[in-house]
């Protein structure tokens, strides 16, 4: 659990610094250089990444179980990560009207995904991992939004070409990983 603690720490940590020190973030981009910033970034969350991806298959195998969810919450959280994989699509499709309507389709998509995996998934390992992801895609969520609005960010709407296009990249994302990825990655098979 150690290692998958840590993993957090450094991966969120990285992704949080824009959250409670955008200054001293400006300030360090200023100093190095928006390259050498993004190498630093990349680096150092590549690193936090793979601590999450080993330590949570170590504590995987021995945590303890905190609730057991119905099976019913295996269907709803399917039906939650293909929204999930819209709202991400969405972020890399411009001028979607799902992206000029919640600002910020990748933070959402996030915190979806881990409320979802939190709702059908009852180890403490589960527990640390997808709480820690969903409490940090809530707090970035906000920030995000409230940076927004003081800097009178408005996200256009195209055509909604566009939106079909994120929703379509999405589901067939979604359907890859659920039937084909899912299970040889993570060991579990989320739909038959």
């Amino acid at each position: 659990m150690t290692l998958l603690v840590v993993g957090l720490i450094v991966f969120l940590g990285v992704h949080s610094v824009r959250i409670f020190a955008d200054d001293w973030r400006s300030a360090r981009i200023a100093a190095m250089g928006e390259r050498k910033w993004k190498l630093a970034y990349t680096a150092l969350s590549l690193i936090g990444l793979a601590l999450v991806v080993f330590g949570y298959a170590q504590a995987r195998k021995v945590t303890p179980l905190l609730y057991d969810p119905p099976i019913w919450t295996r269907h709803a959280a399917a039906a939650l990560v293909l929204v999930a994989f819209v709202l991400i699509a969405a972020a890399y499709v411009k001028g979607t009207h799902i992206k000029a309507r919640v600002g910020h389709p990748m933070v959402l998509g996030t915190k979806v995904w881990a409320f979802a995996h939190l709702l059908a998934n009852g180890t403490l390992a589960d527990v640390v991992l997808f709480g820690a992801v969903l409490a940090w895609a809530v707090l970035d969520y906000i920030a995000s939004r409230r940076r927004d609005r003081l800097a009178g960010v408005v996200y256009a709407a195209g055509p909604w070409s566009r939106d079909a296009v994120a929703i379509a990249a999405g589901v067939v994302a979604w359907w890859v990983f659920a039937y084909f990825l899912h299970g040889p990655l993570i060991g579990v098979r989320p739909l038959p």
